[in-house]
């Protein structure tokens, strides 16, 4: 219904407007075709009558009587003129056309006088007659309405009229073409507000519509993903929080007959799982969060993860001097960590080499390792909440699930491209692409890098 009335409201005010720019367009159209084509025209038309009329009646004085009745039945069926001694009783003056108007000062200027042409209705047809000198005397000279056959304002209403109808319709038409897409937007729309998945929209039609339909489908989209790593994170947090609960529920019935160290070890364990599952929960949750981005020097900042927290457990290949970005700086730090730490634990001790390359515009870190790798079916749905490659789902084994994903969204947060590949000989290639400062382009070739600690 709502989408209904917005579209006649959108109807009636495109065929108010687009009726009123017809209007003044055709009056424009009908000015410029009077003053310019019409009314000359008229005027040569009317002087070319005027002067037939002016030669007829002198012609006919200058007739031999026994002629001149032929030559009336000859003008009159030729030229439409008709001649009369005097002018017919029921002659009168009223408003009447432009054209005779110009015909009157056409005759004015031809007999040097005024001469007034008068109006009058035979057999009911118009006639237009006029007192011309004939000879000694003065003869009446009439034609028909007929005989100038223009009728230039019942054309110029009858095609304000069909442009009326016809601008309504196209502005009903057009108002559709706009509506419907925006009817079926509106109804998405509540889809999504009511947590409902809608069908994607046609992303076809006029550019702005078409533009907008694949923005909001991007945006179903990214609702549909949010709401389906929603659910799974709801059940891997209660899958994973289950086991530990069950541990200590255990533990402690065993503490009470029997206190032992490793009980209670057991149950401090049990108690750190959880505790960093929380807290990787509250970091996917907190990785939207808006942090002001700074201008940092990258090969620093992996140059001084490599030796405080990872105790010079990477190779660090870092360009000199140091590649500038803005980004925010915890952001950065998180999907860092997340990567190398990953690749720590499942590089099976090999070394883990972190790799920073420049090119034009962009410049890209990279994780190596050489580990077991990833499945080439599993490389997108590692990013998923909670996917463990480890189908046991232990945290001692396969972590909690979550380091990618929080990877993958702080990445999609921040405008910055991650993807995972196997390499060659084994081990993955972990690589985020960052923007370059306009600054720090051209401080290396395309690439170029240095060796550093």
């Amino acid at each position: 219904m709502k989408g209904a009335t917005a579209s006649g409201s959108l109807a009636r005010q495109n065929a108010w407007l687009l009726a009123v720019l017809f209007i003044v367009f055709e009056l424009l159209v009908a000015g410029a075709v009077i003053a310019l084509l019409m009314a000359p025209m008229a005027r040569r038309a009317a002087d070319d009558l005027a002067g037939l009329m002016v030669l007829s009646a002198q012609t006919r004085s200058e007739l031999p009587p026994e002629t001149r009745t032929d030559f009336e039945l000859e003008l009159a069926q030729t030229h439409s003129l008709w001649l009369r001694d005097t002018a017919p009783g029921d002659v009168h003056d009223e408003w009447h056309g432009v054209y005779i108007y110009f015909l009157e000062q056409a005759l004015a200027a031809k007999i040097g006088r005024m001469q007034h042409v008068a109006h009058s209705v035979s057999d009911g047809e118009d006639w237009f007659w006029a007192t011309l000198p004939s000879g000694p005397g003065s003869l009446a000279v009439g034609f028909p309405t007929s005989r100038v056959g223009t009728q230039p304002v019942q054309a110029l209403l009858i095609t304000l009229g069909v442009g009326l109808v016809l601008a309504i319709l196209a502005a009903i038409w057009l108002a559709g073409r706009i509506t419907r897409p925006l009817a079926r937007l509106g109804e998405a729309a509540d889809k999504v507000g009511l947590g409902e998945i809608p069908a994607l929209l046609p992303e076809t039609g006029p550019r702005e519509l078409a533009v907008l339909a694949t923005r909001f489908n991007r945006m179903a989209r990214q609702v549909n993903d949010l709401l389906a790593s929603r659910t799974t994170m709801l059940a891997g947090i209660s899958h994973d929080l289950r086991s530990p609960l069950a541990r200590i529920r255990l533990a402690l019935a065993l503490l009470e007959a029997q206190p032992t160290a490793a009980l209670i070890a057991r149950i401090d364990h049990d108690v750190e799982i959880m505790d960093d599952l929380i807290g990787d929960v509250l970091s996917l949750a907190r990785g939207l969060a808006s942090e002001a981005p700074e201008e940092i020097h990258l090969g620093q900042l992996v140059s001084r993860l490599a030796t405080d927290e990872y105790e010079d457990r990477l190779e660090v290949l870092v360009p000199e001097p140091s590649v500038r970005v803005c980004v925010r700086p915890l952001a950065l730090h998180r999907v860092l960590c997340n990567l190398i730490d990953n690749a720590l634990r499942y590089g099976e001790g090999k070394p883990v080499e972190v790799q920073i390359t420049l090119d034009a515009e962009t410049v890209r870190i990279d994780v190596l390792d050489r580990g077991p790798g990833i499945p080439e079916n599993q490389l997108q749905a590692v990013f998923l909440p909670f996917h463990r490659l480890d189908e046991s789902r232990s945290p001692t084994t396969g972590g909690t699930g979550l380091g990618l994903a929080i990877v993958h969204q702080l990445s999609i947060a921040n405008n910055w491209q991650l993807s995972l590949e196997n390499r060659l000989g084994g081990g993955l290639v972990a690589s985020l692409t960052l923007p370059l400062l306009d600054t720090a382009k051209g401080s290396l070739s395309e690439s170029e890098s240095w060796h550093g600690s």
